[in-house]
């Protein structure tokens, strides 16, 4: 019988013997406990235990920690980093999702001989790929929904975030569908609230979206935020698709792994992750995440599409953090199960990032959102459209950008405004 195991790559620092906290670790998150207790015995740990598969020390210094830790560091003494693989067997906790959340990244996170600890990348047994459905959509389905092939979706996030009413949403749609947009999300901040009730606001904006369609035969789609409880969500869900809706959105830290996983089984439209408040599990260097091993989770549970920010964004995160991230949405999950998903470029994106982006991941299976981007264009969200659009026509055929906007005008437009 073959004997899956789970493994987790991490960055470990510590002021303590590297090999001892390895140890430590693997016994805190399988069968041990500060003490050695009756029952745990060799047979027990040969079949249960964790086990330290790789302990590769990177460095050796002195300075101040990364973290604080009850561990003292006496003067002068050096402090250890090291990349360090764990496994634990399959058999211990099965092919679940939550209880691997627990296991990879439980309590180890504040052990106290432990300064710094992040979670680099998982790897998941095959019978995690049977237990779990995956991406429903991803870029294929959602390309066939659109209608959009050979680019990126071009799309915009509903600004002001909050304020609108239903009908001033679907007022602002309806310029966005003139002008031909590919795709629109509400803010993760729009939920439910009087001000604009979640069903009064897709009535308004389908309407805008069917008639377009109607008139046209290309349908934007509208990624609506139906983030809440499961009960809720449920019926939202069913909101859309009594109006024909085509894309969902969820924040996906706020409804968490369990409601997601319940979002993906009843879901029939494409799930569009949002990961509002990534920053408090990943911004600290050496604690938390890496987006390439949190992402893998979500990609298994479900989503579709996950934001992964964007180049020179508003927020810290640097431009190779996000091009790993998009990466890292792209890179197959499992052989005959790639779970693979839509990056979604947003946070400050216009113009002047997309020669940047195309030649760094050097795909087209891409959303970019572009709120100001799009919106705060000097001639109109229409013109703000057709400048993002033409900014990546000029990316695919290779042509420099200041060169393709001289016949362009709303190109030109954006980047002198961009200036």
């Amino acid at each position: 019988m073959q004997q899956h195991r789970i493994e987790a790559d991490y960055l470990l620092e510590t002021p303590d013997d590297p090999e001892r906290v390895a140890a430590t670790i693997a016994g805190e998150q399988s069968s041990g406990t500060f003490v050695r207790v009756p029952g745990e015995t060799p047979e027990l740990l040969e079949r249960a235990a964790a086990r330290v598969e790789k302990l590769e020390v990177i460095e050796r210094f002195t300075g101040a920690r990364a973290l604080p830790t009850s561990t003292p560091t006496p003067a002068g003494e050096s402090l250890v980093r090291a990349r360090l693989t764990l496994s634990w067997p399959l058999a211990t906790l099965g092919p679940s999702l939550p209880n691997l959340m627990a296991t990879v990244a439980g309590n180890l996170f504040e052990l106290r001989q432990v300064s710094g600890l992040r979670l680099l990348d998982i790897r998941l047994p095959q019978p995690f790929a049977a237990a779990y459905p995956g991406p429903k959509f991803g870029a294929e389905g959602t390309r066939r929904l659109t209608g959009v092939k050979g680019r990126p979706l071009i799309g915009t996030i509903i600004k002001p975030s909050v304020g609108f009413s239903a009908e001033d949403t679907a007022a602002l749609v309806a310029q966005l569908c003139a002008a031909g947009i590919d795709f629109i999300k509400d803010d993760e901040l729009q939920a439910d609230g009087p001000n604009c009730p979640f069903n009064e606001r897709v009535a308004a904006v389908m309407r805008e979206v069917n008639a377009s369609a109607d008139r046209t035969g290309k349908k934007p789609m509208y990624a609506f935020n139906l983030t809440g409880d499961v009960e809720e969500m449920k019926r939202r869900h069913d909101v859309l698709l009594a109006h024909g809706a085509t894309c969902l959105m969820a924040s996906i830290n706020s409804v968490g792994l369990a409601g997601m996983i319940e979002l993906a089984k009843f879901s029939q439209l494409p799930i569009h992750a949002h990961r509002n408040g990534w920053g408090y599990l990943s911004r600290h260097p050496l604690l938390g995440w890496s987006f390439t091993a949190w992402s893998k989770i979500w990609r298994l549970a479900g989503a579709d599409h996950m934001h992964v920010n964007g180049l020179a964004n508003k927020f810290s995160e640097p431009d190779d953090s996000v091009i790993a991230s998009a990466r890292a949405c792209l890179e197959p999950l499992f052989a005959d199960k790639p779970c693979t998903v839509m990056p979604v470029f947003s946070s400050g994106q216009g113009v002047t990032q997309v020669p940047g982006t195309y030649a760094a991941v050097n795909t087209t299976d891409l959303i970019v959102t572009a709120g100001g981007g799009i919106l705060a264009h000097p001639q109109g969200p229409g013109a703000g459209v057709s400048a993002l659009r033409e900014a990546w026509d000029a990316a695919l055929q290779g042509v420099p950008q200041a060169d393709y906007a001289r016949t362009h005008p709303a190109l030109q437009s954006a980047m002198e405004a961009a200036a």
